[in-house]
């Protein structure tokens, strides 16, 4: 994790270990994620508690709806609240009520720990005790003014819906599949695969919304920088490669230049540097929790060591049989 923040250690990036490498229990942390981005720019930066029950209720509402399992725990008051919130049976009074009293126990302490420890750039200040809410910082108002709240809010819901299907479906096993026509990851479910969530949203965060190649800023959401989501060893290569190329090890978002402009890699091999920044962008996707963790370990081995090896000998492999190689033009800092 601390390798995450040694190269760019913004406000963002931290934002950013938080929602991708926190250890979760139950999905509050992602609704409470999500309430603050929403409030981020509003001119009071107290929050009461019963004013934060309305957005943290809500998302997880909604994400109840789709997905039951939102916690480790076979049992909640508050998450048996917002069923029955859903099903049109506890009015919204009581809803809010029953969030300010039982929603906020554990995940307002537990907001900014990363590891055995808090983070040293705080969203909020706790002012429970004294006021019954929170205080916005200037740090989560500066997520604003860097104009990143959208792309933040997409990679927390991305990560929200891998957490909760792998819950859901109870895995250990590899589970995410590149879905290449819905641009999405999916699990297979009954000879089916269903989409989970945007394969853009779910990989931007770990690349710190940079290309991977030149690092340049990309974007996640329709529009004239749209990322490309590219194979890091070209697709018509699979007959060589002995891993499923279509692995989320092999997938990285690239810039439209990077990846297919006049100087872009095409259908070409990329320089062996490069494939240490894939190892690198990989043991990051390694250190967030299920389910693209056990996916990847699977496709490409269990130790970091055994994943370089893998990585190695599958250019190698590919390496053979084409000639040159493709260097990228960086156009911004390195990112990680």
């Amino acid at each position: 994790m601390q390798a995450f923040l040694d190269v760019q250690p913004t406000t963002a990036n931290h934002w950013r270990s938080l929602i991708l490498f926190g250890r979760n229990v139950a999905s509050y942390k992602f609704a409470l994620a999500r309430s603050l981005l929403e409030m981020a720019d509003r001119r009071d930066d107290f929050i009461r508690l019963d004013e934060l029950a309305a957005p943290f209720s809500r998302h997880l509402c909604e994400h109840v709806a789709a997905s039951p399992k939102q916690a480790t725990s076979p049992t909640s008051k508050f998450l048996d609240a917002c069923r029955l919130a859903n099903a049109g049976t506890l009015p919204g009074d009581q809803l809010r009520d029953l969030t300010v009293r039982l929603g906020f126990t554990n995940v307002i302490d537990a907001f900014h720990r990363l590891g055995p420890a808090d983070l040293p750039i705080r969203f909020f200040m706790d002012e429970r005790a004294q006021s019954r809410g929170i205080r916005i910082t200037d740090e989560l108002r500066g997520l604003v003014q860097m104009d990143v709240t959208q792309e933040l809010t997409d990679e927390t819901e991305a990560r929200w819906r891998l957490v909760e299907t792998a819950w859901e479906l109870g895995v250990s096993h590899p589970l995410i599949e590149h879905d290449a026509e819905q641009g999405s990851l999916a699990v297979r479910r009954r000879d089916r695969r269903a989409a989970v969530t945007s394969v853009r949203a779910a990989l931007n965060g770990y690349q710190k919304g940079c290309c991977f190649y030149c690092f340049g800023k990309i974007a996640i959401v329709p529009g004239p920088t749209l990322a490309d989501v590219d194979h890091f060893l070209p697709w018509s290569t699979r007959a060589h490669i002995g891993g499923n190329v279509d692995g989320v090890w092999n997938l990285v978002l690239s810039c439209q230049a990077c990846n297919r402009g006049p100087a872009g890699k095409h259908d070409l091999v990329p320089a062996l540097g490069i494939l240490h920044r894939l190892h690198t962008r990989n043991e990051f996707l390694i250190l967030s929790h299920h389910p693209l963790r056990e996916t990847l370990m699977m496709q490409t081995g269990l130790t970091s060591g055994g994943r370089a090896s893998f990585l190695q000998n599958a250019w190698g492999e590919v390496a053979l049989q084409r000639g040159a190689r493709w260097e990228p033009i960086a156009v911004a800092a390195r990112a990680f």
